[in-house]
């Protein structure tokens, strides 16, 4: 798989009990993670390694703990701390929850009828979501909040929205 078929969820945050349990932060919302088999933590190298899941329990709507195959102590749990945390985009489609802004990766954003772009990152603030797009070669990002959002279609996977004026400006120049 390439490097766009997987999505960063979160990260390892903590160790948890003596079993070489961790704490994963995810972005992923209200999820219980049935039947998920494995993630992927980036080595050195910049490859995806799969780490196969023996079991997961929700802590609460950002966090879970986490018992992986052959992390069997907190020694070797620590190894494991601030890695970031990749799913499958199968995985990450399943696991999701629709509320989550996390689920809008993927989708085209509008402004009234004119296509912007297709969001590649989420970016979550204390007050606001912004997206990241690409246009015309350029990195823009959209705020996300509730003067700006006027519409999300999870069936077509659009979002409509109403920037503020000048905003587009500000980046493409």
């Amino acid at each position: 798989m390439k490097q766009e078929d997987y999505i960063s969820i979160g990260k390892i945050a903590g160790v948890y009990g003596l079993k070489g349990e961790v704490i994963l932060q995810h972005a992923l919302g209200d999820t219980a993670f049935d039947g998920l088999q494995q993630l992927f933590i980036k080595d050195a190298t910049g490859s995806f390694l799969p780490w196969f899941v023996e079991g997961v329990r929700k802590k609460s709507d950002e966090e879970a703990y986490l018992k992986l195959e052959e992390v069997q102590t907190p020694e070797a749990a620590k190894s494991l701390l601030r890695k970031e945390v990749w799913l499958s985009g199968a995985d990450f489609k399943r696991y999701a929850s629709k509320k989550a802004p996390i689920s809008l990766l993927g989708y085209t954003v509008k402004d009234g009828k004119q296509v912007l772009g297709v969001i590649q990152e989420i970016i979550e603030q204390p007050h606001q979501v912004l997206c990241r797009l690409t246009i015309r070669g350029k990195e823009v990002l959209i705020p996300l909040h509730e003067e700006s959002l006027k519409k999300v279609d999870h069936q077509y996977r659009n979002i409509t929205v109403k920037l503020p004026d000048g905003l587009l400006e500000i980046y493409l120049g």
